[in-house]
């Protein structure tokens, strides 16, 4: 399964959300997704970026992203000939700059796939064809309208809730949310890191609600305030941001920081090193679920197709297209009894939709490697 690169093409879409959605760092209304598409000898593949606008999230923004693979990325690929696990050590000197080197090493991962006829599920390792899907509710501007979203996503089959929740909107929503609907409902949160440890006695206070888990709760870097936490709560705490690789996550797991682990292949540099985290976790008896971050159908595929692996025994955050996105760049995800299907095609399993492609494009550029010193 290897090819020799003959170029890329780096792409700008624009895709408005359905409805703004914000979390403790920022409200979106807006994706500015940066697509990388990989042309070898033998077939196409495609990538997402899912670095945002600004540095928010994480220190990585999309305009940066796409200036970090031309300066740096794009000369070590001008000669590249290999499977998409020779990428890893290629980049290892460059620090840094997980989501744009996702996307590049996914964008080859899905040419060579495509190529060999394997679907991505079945090269990770998926045991299943579907997978359970839950879905993220922002930060509202009141608790009726937040009860509102509630209803209706219970009411279209998703089977977990996860809420955003940051000081001043938490435990009151959370406990609006149980008090409506019950202790059936499978209800998480997540803090987005915007919690210090002094705030311990109030996040203790959610563990009456039976949450699934309360989602990084503290600043990415503070593993020991993460341990002393568990220690002073009994809802189980999940880690997302601190979790940047498999090393992060033996150490995390090591130190009691955490008991769940949410992975999102952008945050760590791509499906290689996300299968290796669920590896981790599954020889640590640490359950794990798939995060997203606003993907269109195209990294969303690949979300998908990670967590149809077996260590993935919690409904992640792979909702349909129409949550984010009235029109999607591929053919829709579709719910179908709470499940999204796994796509079984080659490669991630999709295509864009040239048409609705071209129409959200804003910015393309095509790099040549024949012409790269």
């Amino acid at each position: 399964m290897s090819a020799r690169l003959q170029g890329l093409e780096l792409r700008r879409i624009a895709m408005p959300l359905v409805a703004p959605f914000r979390t403790s760092f920022g409200t979106e209304h807006e994706r500015d997704v940066l697509l990388v598409r990989a042309v070898t000898t033998d077939a196409e593949g495609w990538g997402e970026c899912v670095a945002l606008s600004a540095p928010l999230y994480s220190a990585e923004y999309v305009d940066g992203a796409e200036a970090f693979i031309k300066r740096y990325i794009v000369p070590l690929l001008a000669r590249f000939e290999g499977h998409a696990y020779a990428l890893e050590p290629l980049f290892e000197p460059l620090k840094g700059h997980p989501m744009a080197k996702a996307a590049v090493q996914t964008a080859v991962l899905d040419a060579h796939l495509r190529a060999a006829g394997m679907p991505l599920g079945a090269f990770l390792g998926a045991v299943r064809d579907r997978v359970p899907a839950g879905v993220s509710v922002g930060i509202m501007e009141s608790i009726p309208a937040l009860l509102d979203a509630v209803e209706g996503y219970l009411g279209e089959g998703y089977l977990r809730i996860k809420l955003k929740i940051e000081p001043g909107w938490d435990v009151e929503p959370v406990r609006a949310v149980r008090e409506r609907f019950g202790d059936g409902v499978l209800l998480q949160v997540d803090a987005n890191t915007a919690y210090t440890l002094a705030d311990a006695d109030r996040l203790a206070r959610l563990d009456p609600f039976d949450l699934l888990l309360v989602e990084q709760p503290l600043p990415e870097d503070d593993l020991r305030g993460h341990a002393r936490l568990a220690t002073m709560m009994r809802t189980p705490i999940c880690l997302d941001e601190s979790i940047t690789s498999a090393r992060a996550a033996a150490d995390a797991i090591a130190m009691g920081a955490c008991r769940i682990v949410n992975i999102k292949p952008g945050r760590v540099g791509g499906y290689l090193e996300a299968r290796r985290i669920h590896d981790v976790c599954a020889a640590n008896g640490v359950p794990v679920w798939a995060g997203g971050m606003l993907e269109t159908g195209l990294g969303r595929a690949a979300n998908v197709a990670l967590a149809a692996l077996p260590g993935f025994t919690l409904p992640g955050d792979t909702s349909a297209s129409d949550r984010y996105y009235a029109q999607d760049i591929t053919e829709p995800f579709k719910l179908d009894d709470g499940h999204v299907a796994v796509p079984a095609g080659p490669g991630i399993g999709v295509t864009p939709v040239r048409d609705v492609l071209d129409s959200v494009t804003t910015a393309t550029e095509w790099i040549n490697f024949t012409s790269v010193s």
